[in-house]
């Protein structure tokens, strides 16, 4: 077995970097009369290795370059020795450590030295992998139009469940960004006594309040004089003019206006004159409307004290609404950075519901209410067949109660394990240098090594990554999703394994180093399990 000298944590991504070098090595900076065949096209860096997920595959392979990508680079397809060699020698920071290679007929297989990476993870700073593996700075603004009062606070029995998506939505990015390093502040805050509080709180939801007698009359004042004395005020409108507000289904709204003295914001001005991309061609010129300015107040009072990134999660119902919130926010002189997290609609068939429908409530834990509404890719639609038995996902291997189990019995297989050692049938688990990890030979147990433990940090890393691009339009580019569905497939694939081996075997020595191992395995899924959690905002399972 191959020692790891780097004591950097192992990543797919510097190992695929890596592979791609050595397969490339001096060909990109090659004339082209040394290249072969002419002007050879040569595919993207990023593409020339893939890495193997599936149980199938990872029998033979954990990563490929494919023959395609062979025949580009090569005469004939043929790795040239050189090449081969360079690949079978590659070392490096975060590298995965090499077992074999071999060219066969779906092109360059390449085998991890599958028991080292298990003693680099398990028996080395497992802690590495659970966490981004850098910590950004800066300060984050969540804020969530669907809590922002429009005459009075909303209330559980007036929120959608498209609405509550939102919220779910709010507080699940809040924990990722959290875990990057980020400062997060949500907006609005909500008053100390309202209903809502104690209803998100029964779904997990710590949503940051108030006093239930605080006023933003002085910063309404204040974005109300700004708006006023802002270059992209109209003036001079006549009566009777058209203009456009937010209407419902996100569409303009043409009125008539009755007041002259009406203040009128070009919005369509503030977008293109400061360069901002994505926005609505169709903002136009917008009457300010109260509920604007004590929107616009709270997130000026949030934002009083230094400079951030304000993300907008809101519903495509209302997505046109916000952009004029945006604009006109822009308008009276707010700095910060602005982007959108547009949510698709929740449709549930034959039934019209909002978040406290009776019923269903009582089931769905809140587990279940964020996997259902957060494992969707956040911009398409969600749909709750609740006359449909099995329309909501309470049982089976594919939502949040299957998940809390799961979590659940790694604890149970944990207490069986101290009580054996209670009553003396094990001994305590030795140091992770004194395990031999070629023990762990189970299909499972590579793949639940390198589909979850090991790509979990870089699955971390890119909820950050959105946040400081500048670029990309109004749209935040957030894979929201991703969470759920890993531990989703982490369930799937742990429970195939765990119903498929008995982890605490006979109470007999020449076993012991087997079990040992497995137990490292399991508990750091265990510790997983922990902080994926965590991003939503959920706590373990510990019983079942």
């Amino acid at each position: 077995m191959e020692e790891i000298e780097e004591l950097s944590p192992l990543r797919v991504a510097s190992t695929v970097q890596a592979l791609s070098s050595a397969l490339r090595g001096n060909r990109e900076n090659a004339p082209a009369a040394n290249r072969g065949k002419g002007d050879r096209v040569f595919p993207d860096p990023e593409k020339l290795w893939f890495k193997e997920s599936s149980a199938k595959n990872l029998r033979n392979r954990d990563f490929l370059s494919p023959t395609t990508v062979l025949n580009t680079l090569y005469a004939d397809g043929q790795v040239p020795p050189a090449v081969m060699s360079r690949v079978l020698s590659l070392r490096g920071s975060g590298v995965l450590p090499v077992a074999g290679a071999e060219v066969m007929g779906e092109g360059l297989r390449l085998r991890v030295d599958r028991a080292a990476a298990f003693k680099a993870v398990l028996a080395g700073r497992t802690a590495d992998y659970l966490k981004p593996s850098s910590q950004k700075e800066g300060c984050v603004l969540i804020n969530c139009p669907a809590l922002h009062p429009k005459i009075y606070t909303p209330t559980p029995e007036t929120l959608t469940l498209g609405q509550l998506r939102t919220v779910l939505l709010a507080d699940h990015m809040g924990a990722l960004l959290r875990s990057q390093g980020f400062s997060v502040f949500y907006c609005p805050k909500l008053p100390k006594d309202a209903n809502m509080v104690a209803f998100l709180r029964a779904l997990g939801i710590d949503w940051p309040t108030a006093a239930a007698d605080l006023t933003y009359e002085e910063q309404e004042e204040q974005i109300l004089k700004a708006l006023e004395s802002s270059i992209y005020r109209e003036e001079g409108a006549d009566r009777g003019r058209k203009t456009c507000r937010g209407g419902g289904g996100g569409k303009k709204v043409e009125e008539e206006e009755e007041n002259e003295g009406a203040l009128r914001i070009n919005l369509k001005r503030v977008f293109q004159e400061e360069g901002l991309l994505g926005y609505d061609p169709s903002l136009g010129t917008c009457t300010v409307q109260r509920d604007s300015i004590s929107q616009l107040a709270q997130l000026a009072l949030c934002t009083a004290d230094f400079t951030v990134t304000v993300l907008h999660v809101t519903s495509c119902q209302d997505e046109f609404r916000q952009q004029q919130m945006a604009m006109l926010w822009r308008a009276s002189g707010a700095p910060h950075a602005q982007k959108h997290v547009v949510c698709g609609p929740v449709k549930t068939p034959g039934s019209h519901l909002t978040a406290t429908w009776d019923d269903i409530i009582k089931v769905m834990t809140s587990a279940t209410v964020r996997f259902e509404l957060l494992s969707t890719v956040h911009t398409s639609p969600v749909t709750l067949d609740v006359q449909k038995e099995g329309g909501v996902s309470t049982k089976g291997p594919r939502g949040g109660v299957f998940v809390m189990y799961n979590c659940a019995r790694l604890h149970t297989l944990f207490d069986s394990y101290e009580r054996g050692v209670e009553k003396g049938l094990y001994p305590e688990i030795p140091e992770g240098s004194q395990l031999d990890f070629s023990a762990l030979k189970e299909e499972g147990e590579w793949l639940l090594l390198f589909n979850y433990l090991i790509p979990f940090s870089e699955l971390l890393d890119q909820s950050g990554q959105a946040i400081g691009y500048e670029g990309g339009g109004a749209r935040a580019n957030i894979k929201t999703e991703q969470i759920c569905k890993f531990l989703v497939s982490l369930s799937k694939d742990f429970s195939s394994y765990y119903n498929r081996v008995h982890v605490l075997g006979e109470p007999l020595p020449h076993l012991f180093n087997q079990m040992f191992c497995r137990l490292y395995l399991l508990r750091a899924l265990r510790e997983l399990y922990h902080c994926a959690l965590e991003t939503l905002n959920l706590p373990p399972i510990r019983q079942l």
